[in-house]
């Protein structure tokens, strides 16, 4: 059984900023890379965001054009399921999305490197254990060999628990004379082409609530107890791979692995320490359907800045990055790290206003820009 996954190759709107810099990718001493965590975790200075909080709020992206939005029918029906929402518990929480935010921040400094993969868009149909499992431990297996062959700590960051929607080039789906709206994802309607699967139902938006739980709690299980140990590389490959090539080069490292670790056993180190059987695991999504981010963004007591409790990261797409649009509009008042996607489509002077407009004090961590192939 194959998975089809995605894979981005990012950098960090400070990194591109700062690439004419020699020093760009040198790494800085320990007690720099500390500074620059206590300052994006605890203290960051004041933002355009913060400066103007009486004009943001969670639904202020509604005085905005939102681009590849759904039509809902039922507004009473919307509203329902929004509030439904905002009464549910948080999917991850501000401390877990600070821990994240100074992890990227180092990365800006040339001490890590980020992969983010997973699922071009999730489905109801689709979800059990295994499959989380299984892309889980692809996403292991690829940080581990980074990891091994730069001598840099990899931030794992998996499209998971929340990478339902679908952009669409057109509203509406037309087939032998029979025009449809277009299926957007499961937590917007249904794939089958028929009136009533194609409907926009705003409670998909709880079925893929409760399924993006069921996945967090898996992907905290596997990386916090024991999955992720790394004395456990060899089980981590991959059952499609275990005769190919791929799979005979990746038992070769895994081997080399495993003599490092013996020699460090040897020599004294504790290898049943969580650094070497527990890893940090983050969830990101494209956020693009606003009335579900809305209802799941939160107040943070300790600091009292808003974030979206739906993912630790977010990002917004091509299709939707518009400057004056409805979902630039809310990212930028949310405290998760961003992602914003460009092409070839996108000019040079546009991605600079696009990197001011999401990350405008140049916080280390805050902004990365994916890179679409």
């Amino acid at each position: 059984k194959k998975i089809k996954m995605k894979f981005s190759l990012s950098i960090t709107s400070a990194l591109l900023l700062a690439a004419s810099s020699v020093n760009a990718f040198v790494p800085q001493s320990i007690s720099q890379s500390r500074k620059t965590a206590r300052w994006v975790a605890t203290t960051p200075p004041p933002t355009s965001v913060e400066t103007d909080s009486e004009e943001w709020s969670p639904k202020s992206w509604q005085k905005k054009v939102a681009s590849q939005m759904p039509v809902y029918d039922d507004k009473e029906e919307l509203d329902a399921a929004v509030d439904k929402l905002s009464k549910c518990s948080p999917l991850v929480f501000a401390g877990e999305v600070r821990s994240l935010h100074e992890q990227l921040a180092r990365v800006t400094q040339g001490q890590g490197f980020l992969l983010m993969g997973g699922d071009c868009a999730e489905a109801f149909k689709e979800f059990n254990v295994d499959h989380v499992r299984d892309t889980f431990r692809v996403i292991l297996q690829m940080a581990l060999v980074l990891t091994f062959g730069s001598a840099m700590p990899v931030v794992k960051v998996g499209r998971m628990a929340g990478q339902f929607a679908k952009p669409r080039s057109e509203p509406d789906e037309v087939r032998d004379g029979v025009s449809l709206p277009s299926y957007r994802g499961d937590i917007v309607n249904n794939e089958e082409f028929t009136p009533d699967a194609r409907r926009n139902r705003p409670f998909n938006m709880v079925e893929a609530y409760h399924q993006s739980s069921q996945t967090i709690n898996i992907l905290r299980a596997f990386a916090h107890g024991g999955y992720a140990d790394i004395s456990r590389l060899h089980a981590w490959n991959l059952d499609f791979v275990e005769n190919t090539p791929e799979g005979s080069r990746y038992r070769q490292f895994a081997t080399k692995v495993d003599e490092s670790l013996r020699f460090m056993k040897a020599i004294g180190v504790n290898t049943a320490s969580p650094q070497f059987t527990e890893t940090d695991f983050y969830t990101a999504h494209e956020c693009l359907l606003l009335p579900y981010e809305q209802a799941l963004t939160r107040e943070d007591s300790t600091t009292g800045k808003y974030y979206d409790c739906s993912a630790h990261m977010l990002w917004v797409g091509e299709r939707t990055r518009e400057l004056d649009g409805a979902h630039l509009e809310f990212v930028k008042g949310i405290g998760n790290p961003l992602g914003v996607k460009i092409s070839d489509k996108c000019t040079p002077d546009e991605l600079l206003r696009i990197i001011d407009n999401m990350n405008p004090n140049n916080i280390p961590g805050r902004l990365t820009i994916i890179v679409r192939m």
